[in-house]
C-alpha cells in the first residue's frame, strides 16, 4: 500500500458552481414534470449536511457550491440515491442510513500494523488521516490507530463505517 500524508478524506466531495435552473414551457401550478425529477442518467446538484448517529455535524456544504452527481452512477451511497428518486428542484428530504447501507460495518481484517518507518513522520499520531492506494489503484482512507516505538496499527476500514448517518438534502438543480 502507498500513503500519502498530504490528502485529508472527507465524507463528500462538493464541486461545480450554483447556477438557476431555467423555466421552460408552462405547467400548471404545483404540478412537476417527470423530466423535472431526480432520475437515472440526469446531473443534479444538491446542498447537504451529514449528521452522525452521535449527533455531531460530519459534512456540509450549506453555502458553498453544490455537490453535484448523475443519479445512477454510484457517485454517491446508492442508498441516499434511491432516497433522492423523483424529488424535484426545491424539494428537501431527510434520509437515515444504515451503516449497512452506508459504508458497512466495522471490518477488523481491516486493521492492520505497519513498520513505523513506513508511516511519514507527521502522520505518526493517533488519528491522522492518510489516502492508502489498494491493490487496484483506488485511493482508500487509512486512520492512524496506534504508533508504537517499532510499529504503526492502521484503520482500513472508511471513516464513517458502522455509523448511522442522517442527511438532510435540498435539490438545487436537475439537468
Amino acid at each position: 500500500m502507498r500513503i500519502d500524508s498530504n490528502r485529508r478524506v472527507t465524507a463528500l466531495a462538493a464541486a461545480a458552481a450554483l447556477a438557476v435552473l431555467p423555466c421552460f414551457g408552462a405547467r400548471a401550478e404545483g404540478a412537476t414534470s417527470d423530466a423535472a425529477k431526480v432520475a437515472s442518467g440526469k446531473k443534479i446538484s444538491i446542498a447537504y449536511t451529514l449528521e452522525l448517529d452521535d449527533g455531531t455535524q460530519a459534512d456540509s456544504n450549506v453555502g458553498e457550491p453544490p455537490l453535484v452527481y448523475q443519479q445512477g452512477a454510484n457517485q454517491i451511497l446508492p442508498a441516499l440515491e434511491q432516497a433522492l428518486a423523483g424529488l424535484a428542484v426545491n424539494d428537501s428530504k431527510h434520509v437515515t442510513i444504515s451503516p449497512k447501507d452506508g459504508y458497512g460495518d466495522v471490518d477488523p481484517k481491516n486493521v492492520k500494523q505497519v513498520a513505523l518507518e513506513e508511516i511519514p513522520e507527521a502522520a505518526r499520531k493517533v488519528d491522522a488521516v492518510l489516502i492508502g492506494v489498494d491493490a487496484n489503484g483506488n485511493q482508500v482512507p487509512v486512520r492512524v490507530q496506534k504508533v508504537e516505538a517499532e510499529k504503526v496499527t492502521l484503520d482500513l476500514n472508511h471513516p464513517l463505517a458502522g455509523r448511522t448517518l442522517t442527511f438532510d438534502v435540498k435539490i438545487l438543480k436537475i439537468e
